[in-house]
């Protein structure tokens, strides 16, 4: 018999919170806070979003077997539209829709329907939007076998995403844990797969929205994918078991260790972007004082592999002043110039080494 997928909330016969589950909620909030912590220490927000939702959307990514190099991931230039391979460009998109669902969760304090839509729509660039054709299975890709078929008539498709958005919001006095909701909004999306396309990444970004809009993280930077890429046969077996024996407590807790785990991973990276920058002011100002300028060691540190159209726009100047800068850069030993191409790359390699690690 078809599995039916019943709306939120989960009946209150089957306990969430576990003393497994309640204990492993405690260490991933301490992580999770020392992250948050650490984040504001950036001066400038866009560094964080720029190089750490790019890796997160890499890893993201990568679930869905769309792979990419490092070295491609920096040369790609979403505001031109310029990127090495296809699979750099879908990257790409999935940074930008994160920018996307970000800026609206920032600017409204929620999240609609049409705004879903619109992150899904920036990831996979079409507005095909809700499921409407019947037909869309989930197969183990080994076998072929069917394992999963979400519901498949439209009406059931909407009602449940109103249902999901509406717990999406909700934050009320009883309420499990907001980790914890995240772990059954995470499975309750992907059950309901909306999308002909980009369910899982959407439903990743969501994540990283839902902690955003919850208070538990200022900007989306955590490294949530990292752990699904290197658990990922657990993440589908987890999903699975939802469904067929509610195996609720396996699956929240695999979350929560998620969240412990990439707290700690991206904190890491947090902490080393500041220090790096720290160094590379000291000696911009040292070594060349007449260039240095808070712009442009931002823009060493929102692009590792930065060139002279990124100096031209983002500090304002024209071709030659920019060219001139990377010189002196280059000169000093803070970059290291590469021709990829018909194009010169300028890589910040300690920013590069600590981002790919």
């Amino acid at each position: 018999m078809p599995f039916h997928l019943p709306p939120l909330p989960v009946p209150a016969s089957i306990e969430l919170e576990t003393p497994a589950v309640l204990r492993q909620a405690v260490r991933a909030h301490r992580a999770l806070a020392e992250l948050k912590g650490a984040a504001a220490t950036i001066p400038n927000e866009t560094i964080l979003i720029d190089t750490l939702a790019l890796q997160e959307a890499k890893d993201s990514s990568a679930i869905e077997n769309i792979i990419t190099t490092e070295d491609d991931l920096f040369q790609g230039d979403a505001v031109s539209g310029q990127f090495p391979t296809a699979a750099t460009k879908e990257v790409h998109n999935y940074a930008t829709a994160l920018k996307v669902g970000f800026e609206r969760v920032r600017q409204q304090g929620f999240l609609r329907l049409d705004d879903v839509l619109a992150i899904q729509a920036a990831l996979e660039e079409n507005r095909a939007g809700l499921r409407k054709l019947p037909g869309t299975v989930l197969k183990n890709q080994q076998t072929g076998e069917v394992v999963y078929e979400p519901p498949q008539d439209p009406a059931d498709v909407e009602r449940l995403m109103s249902n999901f958005l509406n717990h999406f919001h909700r934050d009320e006095a009883g309420d499990p844990d907001p980790l914890v909701r995240m772990a059954v909004l995470h499975y309750q999306f992907e059950s309901i797969h909306p999308f002909y396309d980009g369910n899982g990444r959407t439903g990743r970004i969501l994540n990283l929205l839902h902690l955003v809009l919850h208070g538990l993280l200022n900007l989306p930077v955590l490294y949530l994918s990292r752990y699904i890429v290197h658990h990922k046969a657990d993440y589908y077996r987890g999903l699975q078991a939802v469904r067929e024996t509610a195996a609720w407590e396996s699956w929240v807790l695999y979350i929560l260790q998620a969240v412990e785990e990439t707290s700690r991973e991206t904190l890491t990276k947090v902490r080393g972007i500041r220090d790096l920058m720290q160094e590379t002011k000291k000696r911009l100002r040292h070594d060349l004082p007449k260039i240095y300028s808070q712009e442009l060691l931002n823009n060493l540190f929102r692009h590792p592999y930065t060139k002279i159209e990124f100096i031209e726009r983002d500090l304002g100047v024209s071709r030659p002043t920019a060219t001139k800068y990377l010189g002196a850069l280059e000169k000093t030993g803070i970059v290291r110039k590469t021709k990829m191409g018909r194009t010169n790359f300028y890589i910040n390699e300690p920013l590069f080494t600590l981002l790919s690690c």
